[in-house]
């Protein structure tokens, strides 16, 4: 494969799934400034995994399970650096984008799901995208019917945090 043709599939992948992109670092950045580097990290895995891809799964399942996998990678990292050097409190985002109007359903949903471990975490954004759980349990590596008890856990879980807040007027 050319190197022009390796930009041309990646520009397209990029393309056509940043959406997908996005959710998986909204839920495991938590701030701007790790979400744009979460962001540049997946891109360098999407581009390096590129002559690996040999079109065995849909290419969306390819790049859910690279995206998932370099987040739960950063994360340990980022934990491990963030631990040893501390972090860098009351600097600005430099690169942060002008504020849009703020969504506090989403925002709320985005912070709980942040708060769940990795593979609940990669769970509950793969059924937001609508994957089976045949799709779910190939991409992280786990049987389908442990795939539905998480499933099941996670929503009572939301459904929970979610009386508490309306029960407790907040938000």
């Amino acid at each position: 494969m050319t190197f022009q043709e390796q930009g041309y599939i990646f520009n397209q992948w990029i393309d056509q799934h940043k959406a997908l992109i996005f959710k998986i670092v909204r839920a495991y950045g938590n701030t701007a400034m790790d979400q744009d580097d979460l962001f540049q990290e997946i891109s360098i895995q999407v581009w390096r995994s590129i002559p690996a891809f040999r079109n065995e799964s849909a290419v969306t399942t390819w790049i859910y399970r690279i995206a998932l996998n370099t987040a739960i990678s950063w994360v340990t990292k980022e934990h491990k650096y963030r631990k040893v050097s501390g972090a860098l409190h009351g600097i600005p985002d430099v690169l942060s984008h002008p504020h849009k109007p703020v969504d506090e359903q989403l925002t709320w949903l985005y912070e709980t799901i942040h708060s769940l471990d990795e593979i609940d975490r990669s769970l509950a954004l793969l059924l937001l995208d609508g994957f089976s759980y045949k799709e779910m349990a190939a991409i992280l590596g786990i049987s389908v019917s442990n795939v539905g008890v998480k499933i099941n856990r996670i929503k009572k879980q939301l459904i929970l945090q979610s009386k508490k807040i309306s029960d407790h007027g907040i938000r």
